[in-house]
């Protein structure tokens, strides 16, 4: 196909690969409004909102932090200004496909702190619980406010190349991302402002109250409680995000050393002494949320708070222990527990998915490895992943060592060619890879899924990787309302 624009003169599409704006015919009818005008602006104009937006992000301090050699270097969080657009249809389908998801997964969180109802039925093997690093055994038993572990998730998907949703992976410990959704809306009211109500695009603006009135419906007091979110301090990657959530919501952004517990009870620092916290919004890692439980040596969390929340006196958000479902060895399970828990077939499918721990597995990645990425299975970032097809033969062989000292650790996928999306790069409109992490709201009264989520982009020409800390950026997400026809 031929696009016409000088801006897309660098735009090209590939057969095997499923393209957001473009089909192999013609422009896709959702972006039609946005395509005539990107076509009908200057070239100048389109950069100088580009420049805009750039400015507004070193502005407003909008950063995420990469971690090389030891270091943290805090980088401005790249955006792209051409926006992603969902139709309503594939929105209600990726709803329904998330909600189910979260649904069965919350119950396996039961279920595994409690009678292990799908170790004792063989669904999910024994070994594969226990070896897992983030399989808290301090939470075998413990009381869950509203039997609710999963109170903010993140679900990566992206599209085959035929177009439909697959899961990525399941992000249900502490998910970030939210914040740069927010954001990019923002930038894209300054620089779109017309485009938005033209194609009846969903809000995202709603989140921060949704998600605060969430925190006070599980409180253990009803009257008034105090709400903090607890930050591991300014040198977190994802510290922007927790200051800017913690402003949204109107509550306290502490750190350990601003909580103590006394007869079981949390309470924070004040000018005007101890005030009781009923909810914490934690963006701790568990293992360092109480020195007195789990590394001792933390001095990011709470001593005591544990036993403050058995005694149901606090709320933590997200619940302990929630890194056993996200762990990628257990993400090959969850098709099986929609069927145990719900009694009904998968919605949104997973990614084909191979366990490096099962040996006719590991040599049937190993004798393909160049079609493959490998993870590690509690790793994320982008961190720790051999994609094949890019690898050296000395990078493979060193990985393939790794991998044998601890298959447990590892999984396989095929590459998946990532569908692309139109990008502002150099100038000219291109092609770059994108997936889609949609924000899911668990609370007493339902599962609610914020239209919309952040759209991660590999910026790097034939990049796979869209994570921030490897080169990707992202842009905003547009949900069509219904009465937006759909493709």
């Amino acid at each position: 196909m031929s696009i016409k624009g000088p801006l897309f003169s660098e735009y090209s599409l590939t057969n095997d690969v499923y393209d957001e704006m473009f089909d192999k015919k013609s422009v896709r009818s959702p972006y039609s409004s946005l395509f005539h005008y990107i076509n009908d602006i200057s070239a100048m104009d389109l950069a100088k909102k580009e420049e805009l937006a750039k400015k507004i992000f070193i502005s407003q301090g909008i950063t995420f932090t990469v971690y090389q050699s030891g270091e943290g270097i805090e980088k401005i969080f790249p955006f792209d200004l051409i926006p992603r657009i969902i139709t309503a249809s594939e929105w209600e389908f990726i709803e329904k496909g998330i909600t189910q998801r979260l649904k069965a997964l919350n119950l396996f969180l039961i279920d595994i702190y409690s009678d292990q109802f799908i170790l004792k039925d063989g669904i999910i093997p024994i070994e594969t619980i226990y070896s897992c690093p983030h399989y808290l055994r301090e939470m075998q038993g413990m009381p869950v406010p509203h039997q609710i572990h999963i109170h903010i998730s993140g679900i990566d998907l992206i599209r085959d190349t035929d177009g439909s949703f697959l899961v990525l992976e399941d992000n249900l410990r502490t998910p970030s991302g939210v914040s740069y959704m927010l954001e990019n809306r923002g930038i894209t009211k300054r620089i779109l402002p017309d485009l938005l109500p033209r194609n009846n695009v969903r809000t995202v603006t709603n989140y921060p109250n949704s998600l605060y009135q969430n925190l006070v419906d599980i409180s253990p007091r009803s009257s008034q409680p105090t709400i903090v979110l607890l930050t591991p301090g300014i040198f977190n990657s994802a510290y922007f995000e927790h200051s800017t959530l913690a402003r949204l919501m109107g509550i306290e952004l502490v750190e350990g050393r601003d909580l103590v517990v006394d007869d079981h009870k949390v309470y924070m620092k004040t000018t005007n002494g101890l005030k009781q916290v009923d909810v914490i919004y934690k963006r701790v890692d568990d293992e360092y949320l109480d020195p007195l439980v789990f590394n001792r040596a933390s001095l990011l969390g709470v001593p005591g708070l544990l036993s403050a929340y058995r005694k149901g006196n606090v709320a933590l958000v997200n619940a302990p222990g929630n890194g056993v479902a996200d762990d990628k060895a257990i993400y090959v399970y969850v098709p099986d527990m929609i069927r145990y828990y719900l009694n009904e077939e998968p919605i949104l499918k997973n990614v084909i998915t191979y366990q490096l721990s099962i040996l006719e597995e590991k040599e049937f990645v190993f004798a393909n490895i160049t079609n493959m990425v490998i993870k590690r299975t509690n790793a994320s970032g982008g961190y720790g992943m051999l994609m094949g097809n890019s690898a050296t033969e000395i990078e493979i062989s060193a990985y393939k060592e790794q991998v044998n000292l601890d298959p447990r650790s590892f999984i396989a996928q095929p590459i998946i060619n990532l569908s692309t999306s139109p990008c502002y790069i150099d100038e000219k409109i291109q092609p770059r890879r994108v997936d889609l992490r949609p924000f899911a709201l668990y609370g007493p009264n339902g599962i609610e899924i914020v239209p919309g989520g952040l759209t991660r982009v590999a910026l790097r020409k034939g990049s796979l990787v869209v994570n921030s800390s490897q080169g990707g950026g992202s842009k905003d997400t547009w949900v069509l309302s219904k009465s937006k026809q759909d493709a």
